[in-house]
């Protein structure tokens, strides 16, 4: 006997059920919840870098000088850029206020990153640039100050 002969027809049409309810269900959470997690997720992430790069500035510059080594810039200038970068892109995507800025501005850190700091760990910034290009794309979502913002000034226009 096959497996399709020991099973019954309902049984396999209710476990087609269960899976068409199961991605129903998916189907129902709002954007909104993904783009608030999305956002807050990847904000943490480059404000815990920013974070340790002021918890030990000159540790920085020497990572900067001698790891990180960015070409056409020196360190003296990157270090700083970098965690300006980190604090303000963090900080517009947590509160998704101009948050599609701080996306753009995050994924030009990601490249920077990728390209010229840790090629090998393409699958990691792959993810943070799917969230940024998530925001980028479709917005920091109802719950933001941006939604906000456009509601309020969206009235008055």
């Amino acid at each position: 006997m096959t497996m399709t002969q020991d099973m019954p027809a309902s049984s396999g049409r209710s476990l087609i059920a269960a899976y068409r309810g199961v991605l129903n269900l998916a189907g129902r959470v709002p954007l909104s919840l993904i783009q608030l997690a999305g956002r807050i997720a990847v904000a943490l992430v480059f404000w815990q870098s920013a974070q340790s790069k002021l918890a030990s500035w000159p540790v920085t510059l020497q990572l900067f000088a001698f790891e990180y080594n960015l070409p056409l810039i020196s360190p003296a200038i990157a270090a700083p850029l970098a965690t300006a970068a980190e604090i303000v892109g963090a900080a517009l995507l947590f509160l998704g206020l101009f948050a599609r800025i701080g996306a753009l501005v995050l994924l030009g850190v990601t490249a920077v990153i990728q390209i010229f700091v840790f090629p090998g760990h393409w699958g990691e910034h792959l993810m943070w640039a799917s969230l940024l290009l998530l925001v980028f794309s479709r917005g920091a979502g109802v719950i933001s100050l941006d939604h906000l913002a456009d509601s309020y000034f969206g009235r008055r226009a």
